[in-house]
């Protein structure tokens, strides 16, 4: 073979292993969004785990109490829950991780509900790396006092590390991309919280090249959750094949996000929302706004439970329960934190039509 003809083929194959790196194009993610049932959900953890370790570890893994909340969130009217995947687990027992996605994938099946892993996360609030075994109980009173960070603050950077995180993405993603119980991948939370700043993008682009890689048929995606308009928060949308974003601003500062995210010309999810110390940022005032620009949306928090995110941001040990709650939308019980909510989920839009097409491609 003649080293025009071996060009010719480095060339096609650099051109389709770019092709394969690059984010769904905008059609694509288009036809996938309408396609379906509007995305209304949560973020989950069960109300017996202080973390994403103990959710899924397996001497504290819950399927009971999952499939009694499942239910309950399928009553609610919620379709999707957002869940937080921990490497360590991976790390010590891939197997046993794997079929205990498996059995949640199951659960929530049974009750209508679609599910969107997360893979990494750079949130630090218990202020330690994650460790296996059992957790330290929540502190009373404290927002989310028992959150650790996946895979590590440090790993984040430890370049020695990147096979195996590398690793745990392809792992995942070959093992349920082809998953219709998953709905879609947010492959990084929060890059660059906890004072990581821009020292997580390198991660962040990895692990779109692995998830990518193995050619999952779900859409890849990293929330913008900081200031939209800086590099970092403009890479995250640029990379992802559906945009999305943290809200918990009031109205000018949503409407600010949602302008930013629409201008990649894709749909639009907010993967958290939910601050009731803001009137804006209530659901009888979210969830106008997210459907008036077609926004499938995902609040914090299901059960009150071991996590205390109905506590505020800011609460300190022993602070008593809060009049409002911050987050979350069911009391240990079932029974809802205002009764009014449910009725506003149930009643938020089954399905987004297509707007004409103008001239700038986006619908």
């Amino acid at each position: 073979m003649g080293t025009g003809a071996l060009m010719g083929i480095g060339a096609a194959l650099c051109a389709l292993s770019a092709a394969n790196d690059a984010p769904w194009s905008a059609e694509r993610a288009w036809d996938w969004y309408l396609a379906r049932p509007t995305v209304r959900g949560c973020n989950y953890l069960p109300r017996t785990a202080v973390n994403t370790t103990e959710m899924w570890q397996a001497a504290a893994f819950d399927p009971k109490t999952i499939d009694e909340e499942l239910g309950w969130a399928h009553d609610v009217g919620y379709n999707s829950v957002r869940v937080f995947l921990p490497y360590l687990v991976w790390e010590d027992d891939a197997a046993g991780l794997k079929k205990r996605v498996d059995e949640f994938l199951a659960i929530a099946a049974r009750h209508g509900i679609g599910v969107v892993p997360v893979l990494f996360c750079d949130c630090s609030f218990a202020g330690r790396e994650p460790y296996l075994g059992e957790q330290a109980p929540p502190v009373p009173g404290v927002h989310n006092s028992g959150w650790t960070p996946s895979p590590g603050l440090a790993r984040v950077t430890d370049r020695s590390a990147w096979p195996q995180l590398e690793a745990y993405v392809s792992d995942l993603v070959k093992a349920f991309g082809r998953d219709d119980r998953v709905l879609l991948w947010d492959l990084y939370n929060e890059p660059g919280n906890s004072g990581m700043g821009d020292k997580s993008l390198p991660l962040v682009e990895a692990a779109f090249t692995r998830a990518r890689a193995a050619a999952p048929q779900q859409p890849l995606t990293v929330g913008a959750w900081a200031q939209f308009d800086d590099a970092m928060s403009k890479r995250l949308m640029a990379l992802s094949d559906v945009v999305s974003f943290h809200g918990y601003d009031d109205r000018p500062g949503l409407e600010a996000k949602i302008t930013a995210c629409a201008g990649y010309g894709r749909p639009v999810l907010c993967t958290e929302c939910l601050f009731r110390q803001t009137r804006d940022n209530r659901f009888d005032r979210l969830l106008p706004l997210f459907a008036e620009n077609r926004i499938g949306w995902f609040n914090w928090g299901l059960v009150a439970g071991r996590t205390q995110t109905y506590y505020p941001w800011g609460s300190v040990a022993g602070a008593p329960p809060p009049d409002v709650w911050q987050h979350d939308v069911l009391h240990p019980d079932g029974t809802p934190y205002d009764a009014a909510e449910p009725a506003l989920i149930q009643a938020f839009p089954k399905r987004f039509v297509p707007r004409p097409e103008p001239a700038n491609g986006v619908r």
